[in-house]
């Protein structure tokens, strides 16, 4: 059960700090058994980013988590081998937040994460074509030691279809052995110093690849209305929306190796695609597609024990790096960071540039590979998203130049829930 009060401020000169370096207000949680006995305490300010549809196309709505947020009732401590302790948020006109837990012997971490947001709540989804509820999930990389808390200054996005949530200063315990926060703390990989590259080899695989009519070109035509990812940890007014336009065609799928000194620390086969929005010289706000043609790229990287980078360099002077990271804790390899620089030479400032180094994308346990047939799309800044087709990627442990054991995305696993519920039922399942 939830403590009474649901949610309440921390002491004025907490809020005051972190109001002075977030701008933004953490919210304190608490969940006691029958007892009375705390099990679960949190506290965080976070970020929300939801594309929806609309009549005119898709849009975007960033909101913050208010104060007045209250842990539900229905939350709970669990039961020994029966069900697992969780914090149920709810605020506002009925949106929720579901953090589950689960532990092992050594450590503790959120299980899954839900959010359901409610698209009849037209102060923060006007003109949505659709009403009612809609739920997104996602394994976050949230994770402790038992009997220390969870300790987050920095913003920790977790991307759900198209939604992200990002928390700031974040501290989270569950499981607790008394009714406070331990003095231990687990920090978070975002909290930790980036490690030094140093540069090695890259090459791009002699597998055939099937190239797009031109290197890294633009269509005038604007990406299709799609569910971003990644957001800047303090999300800014998006820019205005283009008119709809012909779906581009699908880039090229392709793959791609990074070698170091101890051999290939990157597998990637993936058709990749960037979506940039800017101003043009007349103040007309556009936005260009522009496929990756592997044919006319120059493929490089680097590996460390820490990071994997692949580098791509068109013939058009487009520079694209991903940085790949991985949580020694969690043994999990992720997709980190996206930059982008490119030349733009209708656009009002002809130097395009991106980036973010805080996403959480294309995750999965070291040693194995991630892979999502469905097309995924990661949302860099509000300016820049990047598509990725038919992603297959390995990053630190690759053994014997081949992808290990594969490990499939969400967005598969809803797809072959409908077709077998298609097969079951004539009602089947609706994809969230």
């Amino acid at each position: 059960m939830a403590a009474p009060g649901g949610a309440r401020r921390q002491p004025l000169l907490l809020l005051l700090l972190a109001g002075l370096v977030y701008g933004a207000s953490a919210v304190f949680f608490e969940v006691k058994d029958g007892n009375g006995t705390t099990c679960i305490m949190a506290n965080f300010s976070a970020d929300f980013l939801t594309n929806y549809n609309t009549q005119s196309g898709s849009k975007n709505s960033t909101f913050k988590l208010p104060p007045n947020a209250e842990a539900l009732n229905s939350s709970s401590c669990g039961k020994e081998n029966a069900s697992n302790p969780s914090l149920i948020i709810a605020f506002g006109n009925g949106h929720t937040l579901t953090l589950n837990f689960t532990r092992n012997s050594t450590r503790y971490s959120v299980q899954m994460m839900r959010f359901v947001y409610n698209l009849s709540d037209t102060q923060i989804f006007p003109n949505a074509s659709s009403q009612g509820p809609k739920t997104a999930e996602s394994v976050p990389d949230i994770t402790a030691d038992i009997n220390k808390k969870y300790r987050c200054v920095s913003s920790n996005q977790i991307h759900m279809n198209n939604v992200t949530v990002t928390f700031i200063d974040a501290t989270i315990q569950a499981y607790l052995s008394n009714d406070n926060f331990s003095k231990e703390e687990t920090h978070c990989i975002q909290d930790e110093p980036s490690p030094t590259m140093s540069p090695t080899s890259a090459h791009p695989s002699s597998s055939p690849p099937h190239p797009s009519p031109t290197s890294a070109h633009p269509s005038s035509s604007p990406p299709h209305p799609s569910p971003p990812h990644p957001t800047p940890p303090h999300p800014s007014p998006t820019p205005p929306h283009p008119s709809p336009s012909p779906v581009p065609e699908s880039p090229s799928v392709h793959k791609y190796n990074v070698s170091g000194t101890n051999g290939t620390c990157l597998l990637a086969n993936m058709g990749l695609q960037l979506n940039v929005t800017y101003k043009k010289k007349d103040d007309k706000t556009v936005t260009r597609v522009f496929n990756i043609n592997p044919n006319n790229t120059k493929v490089s990287g680097s590996c460390t024990t820490q990071q994997v980078t692949l580098e791509l360099q068109s013939e058009t002077s487009t520079f694209l790096a991903f940085q790949f990271g991985k949580n020694a804790s969690s043994s999990r390899f992720f997709l980190k960071e996206i930059q982008l620089n490119m030349t733009l030479p209708d656009a009002k400032v002809p130097t395009f540039q991106a980036s973010n180094s805080s996403l959480r994308a294309l995750q999965a346990t070291v040693g194995n590979s991630y892979k999502c047939n469905a097309e995924e799309h990661i949302w860099v800044t509000e300016a820049f998203s990047v598509n990725i087709f038919k992603v297959w990627v390995q990053a630190f442990q690759v053994e014997g130049d081949k992808f290990g054991s594969v490990e499939e995305c969400q967005l598969d696993e809803n797809n072959m829930l409908i077709l077998i519920g298609r097969k079951r039922s004539h009602a089947g399942y609706q994809t969230i």
